[in-house]
């Protein structure tokens, strides 16, 4: 493989010779087009087994869809239509944070999710969006922020200090679409199209927001060919109470009454943080994040007790009916750790994530699969993990295109979305990942494609088995 250096087509091959040494399965998709990959990744998972607990595992998943598709105004044909096309599927598609559709990064990833998901017969879509995320990312970038017409707007119209370090479950408070420009008089017929089709009241929390918005923006922009339901970490709370509510599922018995399981998942975090695979997987937080006053707070789990450690302040026992009660406030959320547990792990679903998700995934069921091992316990579940197929891939920002989706559905006639459907799914592989910008321009991809060069990290290594 060559060095990640100047020239973007250099650069972009030697991203794709990184992840081809890692998956070698896409290298046979990078000549054709990109339906072949789409339908690829959205192809069901082979199961050589299902042991109890992932059968389990996947009927809460499927409950709490249902539930979700039922509180959004779905109706109970829809929502069981989606919980069967998911059932049969069981492909998630994890990359896009919560966003607005218009949004580029979110709007080319579900154009290439329905891709897959029409390819293979399906007439629902689900995905999960993560809401822990920061409404700022990067200067007048992230969920709070919105190009339109090319010009930055102010979402939620927030000021600074209300923006910086709050997040999307920030809350509880009044939270609206205000769509203030950065520029005086800049106020154009896009923006006014905009205002009339976002809701105008108020709402707790941003992210109840964007749900909102998005319900209301998905028939009109994605021509209602798709019935659509968006998850995210409340969501997942909520499963996760369903699990811990259950005194005998695996995420009670094994996560939070074993001794062991739980501690010798940290200590492989941690180990991971300290060998040839580090800046992948980090332990922002020990399975769940701390909402204090608006903010998003990490934890440590010491003595059986859930421990802010900037104050030493105990949060919570680390037993069911602490986080449960904790749960339903949203004073505590799960980590992506656990969401990826609850998701995926444990009911065998295939998810599809960004530029990094690739790596930090197989860890996480690394991580996961050796703390098994060592306490000795599930081996029907280890043994699940150890044949799962293709249990994560590449499937977000796929698709790189600099057209501005709101202009696209305002210029849009009849049929234009399955046109746009049809154009993009005839494109290679080749030409509709572009520049690969989300790969090259990160140090961290830079960082592995030196490691897989020099062998310090192979894909032969205990830490990718379960890949």
């Amino acid at each position: 493989m060559e060095e990640l250096t100047v020239g973007a087509d250099d650069a972009k091959q030697a991203v794709l010779g990184s992840l081809t040494a890692l998956y070698p399965w896409m290298s046979q998709y990078h000549s054709r087009p990109i339906r072949d990959y789409a339908f690829r990744l959205f192809d069901a998972p082979t199961s050589w087994s299902m042991p109890e607990v992932r059968f389990r595992a996947l009927t809460k998943l499927l409950d709490i869809i249902r539930k979700a598709a039922t509180r959004n105004g779905l109706s109970t044909d829809t929502a069981s239509e989606i919980c069967r096309d998911f059932e049969r599927c069981r492909v998630l598609q994890t990359g896009p944070h919560l966003l607005l559709l218009m949004e580029p990064e979110a709007y080319y990833t579900h154009i290439f999710s329905l891709l897959g998901l029409s390819a293979h017969g399906c007439s629902t879509y689900v995905s999960y969006a993560v809401s822990t995320v920061s409404l700022v990312e990067k200067p007048r970038r992230g969920p709070g922020w919105l190009a339109v017409d090319g010009k930055p707007v102010n979402v939620f119209g927030l000021s600074r200090s209300r923006m910086a370090g709050y997040n999307l479950l920030a809350g509880p408070g009044s939270y609206g679409f205000e769509l203030v420009p950065t520029e005086p008089n800049v106020e154009g017929d896009a923006l006014a199209r905009l205002r009339s089709l976002l809701p105008k009241t108020q709402f707790k929390r941003p992210a109840h927001a964007i749900k909102a918005a998005n319900l209301v923006l998905w028939p009109k922009m994605f021509a209602g060919r798709f019935a659509f339901l968006q998850i995210d970490d409340e969501d997942i709370a909520d499963l996760v109470a369903d699990h811990l509510s259950d005194e005998d599922s695996w995420l009670r018995t094994r996560l939070l009454e074993d001794p062991k399981l739980a501690s010798n998942i940290l200590v492989g975090l941690d180990r991971l943080a300290a060998g040839p695979w580090s800046g992948w997987l980090a332990r922002g937080t020990d399975f769940f994040w701390f909402y204090e006053n608006g903010k998003r707070l990490p934890l440590r789990l010491a003595a059986g007790e859930l421990v802010h450690p900037a104050t030493g302040t105990k949060v919570a026992r680390f037993t069911a009916p602490d986080i449960l009660e904790r749960l339903a406030n949203r004073s505590l959320i799960p980590n992506l750790l656990l969401v990826f547990l609850v998701l995926s792990i444990l009911p065998g679903v295939r998810v599809l994530g960004g530029s990094h998700q690739p790596l930090y995934y197989p860890l996480m069921r690394y991580v996961v699969g050796r703390a098994l091992e060592v306490a000795g316990v599930d081996a029907d579940l280890l043994q699940a993990l150890a044949t799962d197929d293709a249990p994560g891939a590449w499937g977000h920002r796929v698709i790189e295109c600099d057209d501005d989706p709101f202009e696209l559905f305002l210029n849009g006639g009849n049929g234009w979305m399955s046109d746009l459907i049809d154009r993009f799914g005839d494109i290679s592989f080749a030409e509709a990942c572009g520049s690969m910008k989300g790969f090259v321009s990160d140090p961290s991809w830079q960082e592995l494609h030196r490691r897989l060069r020099q062998g310090l990290v192979t894909p032969a290594d205990a830490e990718w088995a379960l890949s």
